[in-house]
Order: C-alpha cells, then sequence, then structure tokens
C-alpha cells in the first residue's frame, strides 16, 4: 500500500500531543462493509453499508475499491452516468484511473493523488483504467467517498480539484510510528490540499505495529474510522477493528487509533482513514448518483438527466464500449459504490 510514504518518518513535522484535559473519543459502533461489485464490473466494499445516515452526516456513502490484483485484458472502470447535489472524492492509493466529466473536468489518478468533483447542479462522469493498465493489468486499490452539499450549495456550478500525492500534507506522530496524510481540513494546525463546501478533513494513516496515533479532531465534527488493511483498535475504550471495518465514535476532541501488535504478513501495519465533518442537518433524500433534500427535486434530476439537462458526452470522450470480461482473478474487497 504505497499511496504516500517516506523512509524516515522522524524527518516530518509531529502531529501535535494532546492538550491537558483533553476528551478522548469513544467508540460508538463498529460495523463491517459487505463486498459486491460496481460499475463493469471492479470488487467494492461498501463502507457505510448498515450505518444510520445521521451519524455519517455530512458524508453519504464510501467504497473500498479492490483492493485487487487485475490479469491482462481485467480492470474495469464505469459508463458514463450522472451525479448532482453532492461532491465526489476518489483517491488511489494502488493503481491508476482515468476520470473525465462533461464540464470539461478529468485526468489521470494514480498511487496517492486525489480527484475532488463537485456535481452541484449536475454533471456527467466517467472513471475507468486508462488502456495500458488494460492491457497489463496490476494491482487497482482506492476510494471513492461521496461528500454531501448544503441546501444553499446544490447548485453550484460543477467544479474538478486534482490533488497531486505531493500535495498531501504529511505528518508523523509524536513517537513517529504513524505516517499521517492530511488531504483535506485542518489536523493540528496543519491543513490539507483540498477545498470543500462542508467542513471536513480526510486523514490517511498508516500506523506501526504497537504504536498509537492521537489524532486531534474538531469537537464539532462527527468521527469515522475506516480500516483500509491490517487489524488494531480505536477509541479510547480500545475497541477492536480490522480491514474493512468502519468505526463511528461519540464526541471529544482527540480520536485514538493503535495498531495491533501482531500483524499479518501481506498487511504490515494498520492503514486507516480517519473521516470528520461538521453536519448539516437537512433533510436528505437519496437514489442512484442524485443526492438531494426532497423527493420530488429527485424526480426532477432523473427528468433532466433524461432531458439532457445535465450536460452531454464531449464528441472526442465518446469512447467505445469495452467487451464484457471475467471478473478479477483474486483479491480483497467489498459492494459497489453507486459512482
Amino acid at each position: 500500500m504505497p499511496a504516500v510514504t517516506v523512509e524516515d518518518t522522524t524527518t516530518l513535522p509531529r502531529v501535535p500531543l494532546p492538550a491537558p484535559r483533553t476528551v478522548r473519543r469513544r467508540t460508538r459502533t463498529v460495523t463491517t462493509a459487505p463486498s459486491g461489485l460496481e460499475g463493469e464490473g471492479f470488487p467494492v466494499r461498501r463502507a457505510f453499508a448498515g450505518v444510520d445516515l445521521r451519524d455519517l452526516d455530512p458524508f453519504v456513502h464510501m467504497d473500498q475499491m479492490g483492493e485487487v490484483e487485475y490479469a491482462p485484458g481485467e480492470p474495469k472502470g464505469t459508463s458514463w452516468h450522472p451525479h448532482r447535489g453532492f461532491e465526489t472524492v476518489t483517491y488511489i492509493i494502488d493503481g491508476t484511473f482515468e476520470h473525465a466529466d462533461s464540464h470539461g473536468g478529468g485526468g489521470t489518478i494514480s498511487n496517492g493523488d486525489t480527484q475532488w468533483m463537485t456535481a452541484g447542479g449536475g454533471v456527467l462522469h466517467i472513471e475507468r483504467p486508462p488502456e495500458a493498465l488494460v492491457a497489463s493489468g496490476g494491482l487497482f486499490h482506492g476510494l471513492q467517498l461521496w461528500v454531501n452539499l448544503p441546501r444553499a450549495q446544490k447548485w453550484v456550478e460543477p467544479r474538478y480539484q486534482d490533488l497531486r500525492a505531493r500535495e498531501s500534507v504529511l505528518l508523523a506522530s509524536p513517537d513517529a510510528g504513524a505516517l499521517v496524510r492530511v488531504i483535506a481540513g485542518d489536523v493540528g494546525g496543519h491543513t490539507g490540499p483540498g477545498s470543500t463546501y462542508t467542513p471536513m478533513a480526510m486523514v490517511h494513516a498508516t500506523v506501526a505495529p504497537g504504536a498509537v496515533l492521537d489524532l486531534p479532531w474538531r469537537p464539532d465534527f462527527n468521527a469515522l474510522v475506516y480500516v483500509l488493511s491490517g487489524a488494531g483498535s480505536v477509541g479510547i475504550d480500545g475497541a477492536p477493528v480490522r480491514t474493512g471495518q468502519l468505526a463511528v465514535l461519540g464526541p471529544g476532541d482527540t480520536v485514538t487509533v493503535r495498531g495491533a501488535v501482531r500483524q499479518e504478513s501481506r498487511t504490515p501495519a494498520l492503514d486507516v482513514v480517519v473521516l470528520g465533518g461538521r453536519p448539516i442537518r437537512e433533510p436528505m433524500a437519496v437514489y442512484g448518483p442524485f443526492v438531494m433534500n426532497t423527493r420530488q427535486e429527485l424526480v426532477e434530476a432523473f427528468d433532466d438527466f433524461r432531458a439532457g439537462r445535465l450536460g452531454s458526452v464531449p464528441a472526442a470522450l465518446r469512447l467505445p464500449r469495452r467487451p464484457a470480461r471475467r471478473g478479477p482473478r483474486r483479491g480483497r474487497t467489498g459492494v459497489g459504490s453507486r459512482s
């Protein structure tokens, strides 16, 4: 799991030690993501399945894509599809993905890069592996997160942020036992590159066996810890977690993550994504690729899509559909995103 790595974490700025009388968050729930297929058939884990949307707010949905080792001819993506009313955040840990949208955004992301697309009032979107990866096969692993937009921003102009891996802010825990990559938000006075409509933070941390990471966390944010790989515990209560599990934490100032002393040989450390945001607390209607406030707005979104009012596929990007391919030969995964 390379994403962004450093040879010597002792050279990095440190996450500040918890202040006196810091309230360390306790674990409220731990759920296990179910597995499935998405798009043209790539494997995913549905990270938020079974979790109350009120606990996730301002987040809506998250898929762990892979981790899967494709044989030549097997890599898959999605066809053109619409979005309205939220933002998609695609973070690639291993492998390469191409993105394009009907508003002119897009590009190629790989190994620690993030594509942040604000659908706003509506956009068409496609995600697929480049032809070179389809031909060669290879490792693929990433995340796609859906971030809700407040009612006042549901209709903003679509925009695209191309966040390179080198832009992520790199920190270490006080004892250098954990590498922290800040993708968005402020963590202990260090701000990641992602620009968000909804105040939030997104962190990818690698915690060595036996190490402890105490992340300062805004008390007005919720706190979610999703395990990409490995084993450990979360919260001041030390609730055990493992690959494919999501922990929802209660109120407080600090998120605590511990790496288990013993890890499997294929997962030498505990890798987690820590998410938090200020809840929007507005009515929410979600169906397929649309996240709105009312059922009527969902009906209007589908009507607008059918009428071509969400945009059209640029002529230069009207790629022929690839023939169906057999499924991945091997991999560790979960259920598909409505990407």
